[in-house]
């Protein structure tokens, strides 16, 4: 499980990349969280935003992603495809509302135990990178350490 999760916008995977070991805070637009399984959810996501199936998207390499420390460390940065910052930024209340109900739901089904307020606030904060990435003309990303 990751110990820091920070989703961030950039303007390219180098940009990206560059923030791998001390993060995106005070260098790109950043919203820090911790203690779940990022990579999953963005997946999770996705499929529910797009109704493409969990496993397929896996089976393309998503998340995809851009950096990573190796030597067995846990620190690495994804991107998200342009499917998903697509969905998210166009996501309003309503849409959001349905992506928590059923993130809640399967994360259950999966043996987790994602709180619905959590879940609800994660989703608002990277829908509003993601606005702000498709405004920019940028990407988002999500680093994990």
């Amino acid at each position: 499980m990751s110990i820091i999760v920070e989703f961030f916008v950039a303007p390219d995977d180098t940009a990206a990349a560059g923030v791998l070991d001390a993060g995106p805070e005070g260098v790109f637009e950043s919203a820090p969280f911790g203690n779940f399984v990022a990579g999953t959810a963005v997946i999770e996501w996705e499929s529910i935003l797009t109704g493409r199936a969990f496993a397929d998207l896996v089976a393309l390499g998503m998340p995809r992603i851009v950096a990573d420390a190796g030597d067995g460390s846990s620190c690495l940065v994804f991107a998200f495809s342009p499917a998903l910052r697509a969905e998210l930024a166009a996501a309003d209340d309503a849409r959001l509302d349905g992506v928590v109900s059923e993130w809640v739901r399967r994360d259950a089904g999966d043996g987790g135990a994602v709180d619905p307020e959590m879940a609800r606030l994660i989703l608002d904060d990277v829908a509003g990178l993601a606005r702000l990435a498709v405004q920019e003309g940028h990407e988002v990303y999500c680093r994990m350490a």
